[in-house]
């Protein structure tokens, strides 16, 4: 972080396979060894396995697989040739549609089968078309079920914004976290008795699964949204009352409030401990004592003047940094610009805050989310080829990363993952 930039897209290669078989599915908090990093306040990750590999299963869960498999079996039907593309295309033409492009999810990738289904409903008038032309073509949705698509479009269109905000192959820094979690925990209280039974239903199932893992207080990301100086301790006292009991939110507020202090406080023991920290700013006016009785008696004066000021004078406390960051106003809105960036304004501000732009810039640089072996080493763009494969991980560590920091020293853009859906363009219409 000595350049103060989030450069490394993957930051590290872990061997974790035994996590599937260890049936962990819930986010644990776990103190870190005392005789390393002074991170042993914090938190370790531990996503649940099932969910990324499983999607299929939370589909028949919350009672939508056969919904969404009555739209994706009919985009597959129309992309297996190119006369069913042309006639769907015709479809398309007489009903004056201006989307020229169907999409086929992957059934491992939420966000694909929302983008699946909000382009679906876009031609929903041209599959009903197309089912009376064609009558090979059984799986188009009944009017009810289109009602139930758009529904369930609704309800993940939360958490694809949110995904789309908190990840990317250039991670954001983690003080964005907490207000999108907090956006879709007031989104599922809101709509766990929505009028709609359908709707109601599915949140409900879907809120049993989020608060099984975000239902206690997840101090790294109240921490990093503490340390964005747009928002500060206003932040989680905004968020925490909408996603906690009032009790509960009160204890979390102080329990953010304490593990900060602690943190920072073990910076500042440890940038002591390397002489970091320069004396004066733990000294006071000398007393009369340490004078030198070699000076010439034109000063004795002065220095008698001086020595007895530094006895009555009231002489305030030194500040602490954090308790200075946290006593001044936030930056507001309209005093920012839109590409304002935490890491750059503590990078600004690291001669007033040395040791609390030392702590922000460990807590901010983690990133909000970790890449699934299936995403990083995927089928259609390979990380990895063939010619690597043997190699240690701590080779193919140093050189994926190592690829991340070059590219940005030499202002080298990385190219373009392949998007998680198949985009199915429509010919021209005969």
């Amino acid at each position: 972080m000595k350049s103060w930039r989030c450069n490394s897209s993957s930051l590290l290669f872990s061997r974790l396979i035994a996590l599937v078989f260890w049936n962990v599915k819930t986010l644990e908090h776990q103190a870190v060894n005392s005789n390393s990093q002074p991170f042993r306040v914090l938190l370790t990750y531990i996503t649940d396995p099932v969910m990324a590999e499983a999607n299929g299963d939370a589909r028949k869960e919350w009672g939508i697989s056969h919904i969404i498999s009555e739209v994706k079996d009919s985009v597959e039907y129309i992309n297996r040739s190119e006369a069913r593309r042309i006639q769907f295309a015709n479809c398309v033409h007489q009903l004056q549609l201006k989307d020229r492009k169907l999409i086929y999810d992957s059934k491992t990738r939420w966000n694909s089968t929302f983008e699946m289904l909000s382009c679906a409903l876009r031609f929903k008038d041209a599959f009903r078309m197309l089912s009376d032309r064609d009558s090979g073509y059984t799986s188009c949705p009944l009017e009810e079920d289109w009602e139930k698509v758009q529904k369930i479009s609704s309800v993940l269109e939360v958490f694809w914004t949110a995904t789309h905000i908190v990840s990317g192959s250039e991670y954001p820094t983690s003080n964005l976290f907490l207000k999108e979690v907090q956006k879709i925990k007031s989104f599922l209280d809101a709509n766990s008795s929505h009028k709609d039974s359908f709707i109601r239903d599915l949140v409900c199932k879907m809120k049993l699964k989020f608060d099984k893992y975000w239902g206690e207080c997840n101090l790294l990301m109240a921490i990093a949204v503490v340390l964005d100086p747009t928002k500060k301790l206003l932040a989680i006292e905004f968020c925490f009352p909408k996603m906690f009991s009032p009790e509960e939110a009160v204890q979390n507020i102080s329990k953010v409030k304490q593990t900060l202090t602690s943190l920072y406080e073990e910076y500042v023991a440890d940038s002591v401990n390397k002489g970091n920290i320069s004396s004066v700013h733990y000294e006071r006016c000398g007393s009369s004592s340490n004078l030198q009785t070699s000076k010439s008696s034109a000063h004795v004066w002065d220095d008698d003047f001086e020595s007895f000021c530094a006895e009555v004078e009231t002489v305030e406390p030194i500040r602490s940094e954090l308790v200075d960051y946290l006593d001044k106003s936030r930056l507001k809105k309209s005093e920012i610009s839109e590409e304002f960036s935490c890491l750059d304004w503590w990078r600004m501000n690291r001669i007033q805050y040395p040791i609390l732009a030392q702590l922000a810039a460990d807590i901010l640089a983690i990133p909000v989310t970790s890449v699934a072996s299936e995403a990083t080493f995927s089928a259609g763009t390979r990380v990895i080829d063939t010619y690597r494969a043997s190699l240690l991980p701590e080779t193919v560590q140093a050189l994926l990363c190592g690829g991340d920091w070059l590219r940005h020293m030499y202002g080298i853009t990385k190219k373009k993952k392949d998007k998680s859906y198949q985009e199915i363009i429509l010919p021209e219409s005969a």
